[in-house]
């Protein structure tokens, strides 16, 4: 699948590791302000094929890198803390996906999150 920014700056192509009707979001601090669903990605099936304004956020533990353009803002995808080999990506961004039709979304307790319980914050 296609995946693309706003703008148009940044380009990715994904194969989903699991169907969109898996998608979910997550109610921590930084996943909640942003509110975008993501469904997970497996790290080798993930290519950025135009990335210059592709910016990375981290913040608190450092665990999940999150990936924004540059340009126009939009989140497009994010390295998971709770599974490094995992990517969670940005179900508006996915090409000729309306996020509206998946709903509804379940949302991962990000909030209490602790390193030594199984997720996919």
């Amino acid at each position: 699948m296609r995946l693309t920014c706003h703008c148009g700056a940044c380009e990715l192509r994904v194969i989903l590791a699991e169907p969109l009707s898996t998608s979910r979001r997550c109610d921590c601090s930084f996943c909640r302000r942003r509110g975008a669903m993501n469904v997970s990605v497996n790290d080798g099936d993930l290519q950025v094929i135009k990335g210059d304004a592709l910016r990375l956020y981290q913040f608190g533990t450092f665990g999940a890198e999150h990936y924004f353009c540059q340009n126009c803002g939009c989140y497009t995808h994010h390295r998971r803390r709770s599974k490094s080999s995992e990517f969670g990506v940005n179900v508006g961004c996915l090409e000729g996906v309306n996020p509206r039709d998946i709903d509804p979304v379940p949302w991962l307790d990000g909030v209490n999150y602790n390193p030594e319980q199984q997720g996919n914050a």
